[in-house]
């Protein structure tokens, strides 16, 4: 766990995502990567640092104005390529970055598995995309497959879903930081309140157990335990 960076809004997530990153460089990492959504959800990672690890022709297709970002320290699983975030689903429609412990991924990973799901890192946090994907192969919306994920998990963490089905973020938080910046063009989200300020004093603190859900013009909160809406945004 490091630092998270995400966006939606009428502005392109790139640049935004990217001066996220590098505004999050003062904390140590290993590795870091991100994903955006248009008409396709495209993701690339790098070990090391931020310096040199995308260049424009690495990231000439990230198009679209939803994204999300992520800098790690490894806690579980060691550094490589396919540690780093954001992790996604099976079929490549679902991208997760998270902060934080997952306690029971042994158990959730080894349930996946045993129902056919591909996992492609020895991290904790993938189980959380291919959760979210069994509920959307049951029909349900994003938001819905997206809370009855974050209700399997134990432990203490942050994290940020987007998909390629719905033009969403959504956001949860359980223990560690989590902020919404209420920018003019668009919702900025980051595990570290000041890396918002460039955008936006405007900021929105997640607490336990909230459920957020921004569109372009639109923060919602909800209570994952109550399922109600919050009227602190």
């Amino acid at each position: 766990m490091v630092g998270i960076v995400g966006y939606i809004g009428k502005e392109k997530a790139k640049p935004i995502l990217l001066q996220g990153l590098k505004n999050l460089e003062s904390i140590d990492y290993d590795s870091l990567g991100i994903a955006t959504v248009s008409d396709q959800l495209c993701i690339s990672k790098s070990v090391g640092r931020m310096n040199g690890a995308f260049d424009d022709d690495r990231l000439k297709d990230f198009e679209g104005n939803i994204g999300i970002a992520h800098t790690r320290r490894a806690t579980h699983g060691h550094i490589c390529l396919a540690n780093a975030h954001p992790h996604t689903d099976c079929k490549k429609r679902v991208a997760i970055v998270q902060n934080g412990i997952i306690e029971n991924h042994r158990e959730l990973r080894e349930e996946l598995i045993s129902r056919g799901h591909i996992f492609a890192s020895s991290t904790d946090s993938e189980v959380i995309a291919h959760l979210i994907e069994e509920g959307l192969e049951e029909g349900k919306r994003f938001i819905h497959a997206c809370m009855d994920a974050f209700r399997r998990l134990e432990g203490h963490y942050a994290l940020l879903a987007i998909s390629l089905d719905a033009r969403r973020v959504v956001a949860f938080r359980k223990d560690l930081p989590l902020i919404a910046g209420l920018a003019e063009g668009g919702i900025v989200f980051s595990s570290d309140a000041s890396v918002l300020l460039q955008w936006t004093p405007k900021m929105v603190y997640l607490q336990n157990n909230d459920v957020a859900v921004a569109c372009k013009k639109e923060l919602i909160l909800r209570n994952l335990i109550e399922g109600e809406e919050a009227d602190r945004a």
